[in-house]
């Protein structure tokens, strides 16, 4: 049995660093046994098939291991099957159809994460941003923006983050993902 996941590495060709041609980004994948390899866009998105009888995380870090030996550095990247993405993008609780792509976005994170976490924000204090949290997933509404945003700086600061791989992706990905993994 085959199955087609996305690969979300987390860091990459942003600002010129820690560079990653989506090519190469292919062919290591290939290189690992995977199938149908596809990237989208230079951000690090990448979708596979493989018959390989591994968890995500075992994905995830062969991937890991694969980046470092290749081109010098660790990325830390998320493997989430199709099913889980079309998951994340059903249960959205904002009004995605009526949202530009660029004003919502869902941060995936590498394990469940609790509201306990995100206990010292005062939400009240960003409004109209907002966010809600899901299934290992973090849905986050910036109206003007998540470059302009206050509360995606709040929200993804290292400190309430430790210990844990989080990503971000705007909605136009999320669909797009969802898309190129259920194909």
């Amino acid at each position: 049995m085959t199955t087609t996941y996305a690969l979300l590495l987390r860091g990459i060709n942003v600002s010129g660093h820690r560079k990653l041609p989506m090519a190469e980004l292919r062919t290591l994948l290939e290189g690992l046994g995977h199938t149908g390899v596809r990237t989208y866009l230079q951000s690090g998105n990448a979708v596979f098939t493989t018959g390989a009888d591994a968890s995500e995380d075992a994905l995830a870090t062969a991937v890991e291991d694969a980046v470092e030996e290749r081109f010098g550095f660790r990325a830390d990247c998320l493997v989430r099957d199709g099913g889980y993405l079309a998951a994340v993008a059903e249960a959205c609780p904002y009004p995605a159809g009526e949202l530009e792509g660029k004003q919502l976005h869902a941060v995936y994170y590498s394990e469940r994460v609790t509201p306990d976490r995100f206990a010292p924000i005062d939400a009240e204090a960003f409004l109209p941003e907002s966010f809600a949290l899901g299934d290992r997933v973090m849905y986050l509404h910036t109206p003007d923006g998540l470059g302009r945003s206050r509360l995606a700086e709040a929200v993804l600061r290292p400190s309430l983050n430790k210990g844990v791989v989080a990503t971000a992706r705007n909605w136009n990905t999320v669909r797009k993902l969802v898309e190129m993994t259920a194909a």
